[in-house]
């Protein structure tokens, strides 16, 4: 961090299952990780911190679409030590004026994408041959936001000064359930396969976060910014890029079909 102006804190443990295997690691990175961050930065007089929080920290929508003044309610100890995190860097920021920014996403994806998100697990399981595509939860919603938007709005939370202390929204502004989404990447890639639901990725009944839909009314007031691929046009468009960068087999190679990544 020295000689930097801007940091973008993206460091952090991030896939939920694992948390409830492994909650300490999850406190060792998440919180006292950006604790680390945080202090650095004050010793150095960094410019600005944009730190990533995620939309997890909402747990199920209490009303739609979710704006920022929405209750933090912890539905797995990611979402927990992202909270965490998310209240230290403001902390510092009300204690010591630390100049940080929070971006909050909703559920990014694109090209490159970890196996441990849904849409590159349909996507990687078509491609592969497999004769049905095995999944969580079916009925969940979500807020899928192409990566192109998501770095898009990163930038723009560094670039406006506007957004020191703030917590700000990214997301499409389009709700689609899981199994909704996976039909989609079927009929797109002309698959004849049926989508089952396995239960050992269920998430516990309380624990399943079951409708995420962001308003991004704040990004836009505070920085301009507005998502480029919504709807569900723009969700398909995106899916549509992300499929053809999966399709290539060259990509594709250390993606494990056959292994629930947790």
């Amino acid at each position: 961090m020295t000689g930097r102006q801007i940091v973008f804190h993206l460091a952090a443990l991030i896939g939920i299952p694992f948390s409830y295997h492994s909650p300490d690691a999850y406190v060792d990175t998440n919180v006292k990780g950006t604790l680390n961050v945080l202090q650095v930065a004050r010793e150095l007089g960094t410019e600005k911190i944009v730190h990533t929080s995620t939309s997890e920290v909402y747990g199920s929508a209490q009303f739609v679409p979710i704006t920022e003044k929405h209750p933090l309610n912890a539905q797995s100890p990611y979402a927990a030590t992202k909270i965490a995190a998310d209240q230290l860097e403001l902390s510092f920021f009300r204690s010591f004026e630390t100049p940080v920014s929070i971006i909050r996403p909703f559920n990014t994806y694109g090209p490159r994408q970890s196996a441990r998100a849904v849409i590159p697990t349909i996507i990687t399981q078509i491609a592969s041959g497999k004769k049905e595509i095995r999944l969580g939860a079916l009925d969940p919603t979500r807020d899928f936001s192409f990566v192109r938007d998501t770095v898009q709005g990163f930038i723009a939370m560094a670039e406006s000064d506007k957004t020191i202390g703030e917590v700000i929204n990214i997301g499409s502004n389009f709700e689609i359930s899981i199994g909704e989404m996976a039909q989609e990447i079927v009929a797109e890639m002309k698959a004849d396969v049926p989508i089952i639901s396995e239960e050992q990725r269920i998430r516990p009944e309380k624990s399943e976060v079951e409708r995420l839909w962001a308003d991004t009314t704040k990004a836009k007031e505070f920085t301009g910014w507005m998502p480029v691929y919504t709807g569900r046009d723009g969700f398909r468009r995106g899916i549509r890029e992300t499929i053809e960068w999966f399709s290539n087999p060259e990509n594709r190679v250390g993606y494990k079909s056959d292994i629930y990544n947790v």
